[in-house]
């Protein structure tokens, strides 16, 4: 594992925790916030701020290995992790994330103001490397955030409904990569039989009481077809909202993918009209071009899009 370990180190990760199967990633997005900039799409979507939004993962180990993943694949199997508890990782989280921002304190362009807000992170967006739904923990880690006043954004490919079922993040995202068994597999590689857990989870995600989001990633030329079949798809979940981004040529994905299936945000729109067409009662809300994506909302939704973090 200290090979693994390095190898992440060199990629930006930071691993915490006593037994290392946790990491955090200070995003693009986080260190424009930290010299002023604008914040990421999360900030337009939902009111998420960058300089207080800590990005991590309970576990470095996937099931799949997409396509257009820009991570790195971890060859490790669940019998070579002992697991933290909640409380452990969340203390080990907290002072890895101020660790982090220490090295922001000596620099010039570094906004004072929000060095002192990053200081007091409001948000958890767990969603960073591998699939946070095999950590055994989930249930008690996210609700022991909430319990600490964070809003939580939880995001899952959809393996494994049966944790679905117990999460309780402030919003929760599944990950739809295809319309179709083939083209999920051919796409995501998982090292089973998915589908139908991903289908189950569809069904899960709409009984759900939290916030709920379908995002797509779509890439040219593999699975920017059948939008129609999308909506089906997405019709199970009866999600708040969809988020419809672009495939972005970046990371490990250039080992796999060209540039040019990364499309534009012109044909993201684009795809995602043909969606919200086939699709009763959502509407295209707001949109992030420099992002390439696409928010579209239920037309009924009730609650307040932005959140107050």
């Amino acid at each position: 594992m200290d090979d693994w370990i390095r190898r992440l180190e060199l990629q930006g990760y930071h691993l915490f925790g006593e037994h290392q199967h946790s990491a955090t990633k200070p995003c693009l997005w986080l260190k424009k916030a930290m010299r002023g900039g604008e914040f990421c799409y999360k900030g337009r979507f939902y009111g998420v701020a960058s300089h207080r939004c800590i990005q991590m993962t309970p576990t470095i180990l996937c099931n799949q290995a997409c396509i257009h993943c820009w991570r790195p694949f971890i060859e490790l199997s669940e019998d070579d992790i002992v697991w933290d508890t909640p409380s452990e990782l969340i203390q080990a989280l907290l002072l890895e994330h101020r660790r982090i921002l220490s090295g922001y304190g000596g620099s010039d362009t570094t906004d004072t103001k929000r060095l002192r807000e990053a200081a007091e992170p409001k948000h958890v967006a767990i969603s960073l490397i591998g699939e946070p739904t095999i950590y055994p923990y989930l249930p008690a880690f996210i609700d022991e955030l909430n319990a600490l006043g964070y809003t939580t954004f939880l995001v899952t490919n959809g393996t494994n409904p049966e944790m679905l079922r117990r999460v309780r993040p402030t919003q929760a995202y599944l990950s739809l990569n295809a319309p179709n068994r083939d083209l999920y597999e051919r796409i995501c590689h998982p090292d089973d039989d998915y589908w139908e857990r991903i289908m189950e989870s569809l069904e899960t995600l709409s009984k759900l009481r939290t916030r709920k989001v379908i995002r797509l990633t779509m890439i040219k030329g593999v699975n920017m077809v059948d939008p129609d079949v999308y909506a089906r798809l997405i019709h199970r979940a009866e999600p708040d909202f969809i988020e419809v981004k672009s495939y972005m040529h970046l990371g490990y994905s250039r080992m796999r993918l060209d540039r040019s299936n990364m499309p534009s945000h012109n044909e993201i729109r684009e795809f995602t009209g043909k969606i919200v067409d086939s699709l009763d009662g959502y509407a295209i809300e707001d949109e992030s071009e420099i992002s390439r994506v696409v928010l579209v909302m239920r037309e009924d939704f009730s609650d307040k899009r932005f959140l107050e973090v």
